[in-house]
């Protein structure tokens, strides 16, 4: 049996992202308080749907991704470099991360689950 938690998901992700929400709850400024299942996808997700348009900072991707666990984020930013989904570079006194074409391909297989499932070959 998987387990859910409650966790806050930035709007944009509860609304691509809608097969990981059990039920939402209050919204509050950019993000909803949510019921989630898989929550160690979800929160690679949320990682990765936020680098997809722009490089950030740190800072600007901790709080735009809405884990509030300074940890958690750490751990799931660290498996995304691990795994080469994100890359890091310093540019002067700040670390830049960026998505990757690796890490777009697995941001796409969420996004666009229903194309893959329609035109998969039978």
């Amino acid at each position: 049996m998987m387990r859910t938690r409650l966790t806050y998901v930035p709007l944009e992700v509860a609304d691509q992202f809608e097969d990981f929400i059990i039920q939402r709850d209050e919204q509050i400024l950019d993000a909803v308080k949510a019921r989630t299942r898989d929550y160690s996808t979800l929160s690679l997700l949320k990682l990765l749907y936020q680098l997809r348009g722009n490089p950030m900072t740190f800072s600007n991707l901790y709080s735009k991704s809405k884990i509030r666990m300074k940890k958690s984020f750490l751990n799931y930013l660290h498996l995304c470099v691990d795994y080469n989904f994100i890359k890091k570079e310093p540019v002067g006194p700040n670390v830049i991360y960026t998505i990757t074409d690796k890490g777009r391909v697995m941001l796409d297989l969420f996004i666009n689950k229903g194309n893959y499932e329609n035109n998969r070959v039978n």
